[in-house]
């Protein structure tokens, strides 16, 4: 008996509603032709029926494979369940881009000034800067001083080590603190959907 295996990420982005099995999982088997006509393999789809994110079980293509092929063992080594996201196809606007780009930078750049305003009114910045200035100095603060320049150079350097993220380019090839709290988020989006299909097993194919 032959075995196949398969391996398939929590979520998947298939072009069109119609897609074969390599879309959504890595395929491998010792017998080469039988991998090929496994990976073109068309998996129905009738749920899908527009844009949106659709949970799948593993069954779904072990059934469909043992359809075709009754010899064939299927040995699963990624998801027991995932999801399969059919995007809307978009149509790019140089000029939205751009507008939505300009937004989002003013948003992030005031966002970020009046939380730092904040956080300094809240601790009193300005009075802690004064009284450590005269400490050292003897002299009173003007509010302009070595300290006040010094903060806002480190800020601004701070930010930019934080997020691990300059312009285009990235300081280092670890993932910036947004990328993982994006990742976190589409993980625990593909874990309630999935929990959601198995508390209505109705829902499935």
């Amino acid at each position: 008996m032959t075995t196949v295996y398969l391996q398939i990420d929590k979520n998947v982005k298939i072009s069109g509603t119609s897609f074969a099995l390599k879309e959504i999982a890595k395929v491998s088997c010792s017998d080469k032709a039988l991998e090929t006509k496994l990976k073109l393999l068309k998996i129905p789809s009738s749920q899908i029926n527009g844009p949106g994110r659709y949970v799948f079980s593993v069954m779904d293509l072990i059934e469909v494979i043992q359809r075709e092929y009754p010899t064939v063992e299927v040995s699963n080594l990624g998801e027991a369940d995932f999801v399969v996201t059919l995007e809307k196809k978009k149509q790019p606007s140089l000029v939205w881009q751009w507008t939505k780009t300009i937004f989002v930078c003013l948003l992030s750049f005031f966002g970020a000034a009046f939380s730092i305003m904040a956080f300094n009114n809240d601790v009193d910045i300005t009075k802690l800067f004064g009284q450590m200035y005269q400490l050292f100095t003897g002299n009173t603060s003007n509010g302009f001083t070595v300290l006040e320049a010094s903060y806002s150079i480190g800020l601004g350097f701070g930010i930019i080590l934080f997020f691990n993220h300059f312009a285009a380019k990235k300081l280092t090839a670890d993932p910036t603190p947004l990328e993982v709290e994006m990742r976190t988020y589409e993980d625990e989006i593909d874990r309630t959907l999935i929990e959601a299909d198995n508390r209505n097993p109705g829902n499935n194919q």
